[in-house]
């Protein structure tokens, strides 16, 4: 099952997408940075990582491990989105493992290896939650807090009685159930890398439709990242609904704001 919560203040001009699976609110891959030449490769993930991942949370001992992971924290541009995935791990056996053998950091799969586990990690996982944090909310409440909220709220969504949340790096606020911080979560766990493949690919689909309503900024190559060509885009047009305009880019310091 997954449930997609939106900011009722975020983006009103681009709606959601028709996706081939059950899928989250916002979606479609991209990479952060725009590189040349070599610089271009994606790093490819290691065949037998997911194994690895799911070894570590079996080693938890609890049944239920839910984990949660966050797309766009520092993007110039776009929603946050963070997601968290339930795993039911006695319930795992080896076809399922061996379907997310390639699991691993989203950042550590191109796109198309990105697009290519997410429906596989809707099918697998016991419950998805997708939650979604507008620009607005972001200048107004600061990326942390609502970082934080976000990635609070997503495992509110999947959590359950005697399960064990997971989240990359730091706590979240307290919501009742035990949680642990997890350094380098998401290339150490596999319910945060799964949460990682979810967040970034919803995140990346909401972009590419973003660019069809706001052409000119190139949404769809940078995703929304601080690359060159988005910073010179914003010289040349100034900032879009999209942009966040309490952060202290030097993209903005010659514009009016």
């Amino acid at each position: 099952m997954v449930r997609v919560v939106r900011d009722l203040s975020a983006e009103p001009a681009v709606s959601p997408a028709p996706a081939p699976v059950p899928a989250p609110d916002e979606v479609a891959p991209a990479e952060a940075a725009g590189r040349t030449g070599a610089a271009r490769r994606r790093p490819r993930a290691k065949r037998h990582t997911g194994r690895r991942l799911f070894r570590f949370d079996r080693g938890l001992g609890v049944r239920w491990i839910a984990g949660a992971d966050e797309a766009g924290r520092g993007c110039l541009a776009g929603p946050l989105v963070a997601a968290a995935v339930l795993f039911d791990v006695e319930a795992l056996g080896v076809r399922e493992v061996r379907a997310l053998t390639a699991l691993n950091d989203s950042k550590q799969h191109d796109p198309e290896a990105r697009a290519a586990l997410y429906p596989v990690v809707v099918r697998t996982a016991a419950k998805v939650m997708v939650v979604s944090r507008s620009v607005r909310r972001i200048d107004s409440r600061g990326l942390h807090k609502t970082n934080l909220a976000a990635l609070r709220d997503a495992l509110a969504g999947v959590a359950r009685p005697g399960c064990l949340c997971l989240v990359d790096g730091f706590a979240v606020p307290e919501f009742g159930h035990e949680q642990r911080p997890i350094v380098d979560g998401d290339a150490t766990s596999a319910a945060i890398a799964a949460a990682s493949i979810v967040a970034k690919v919803s995140r990346d689909r909401f972009m590419h439709r973003a660019d069809a309503v706001h052409p000119g900024w190139e949404f769809r190559s940078h995703v929304g990242y601080s690359t060159p060509e988005h910073r010179d885009a914003i010289q040349r047009l100034g900032v879009s609904p999209l942009h966040r305009l309490s952060f202290q880019s030097t993209a903005y310091q010659q514009l009016a704001l």
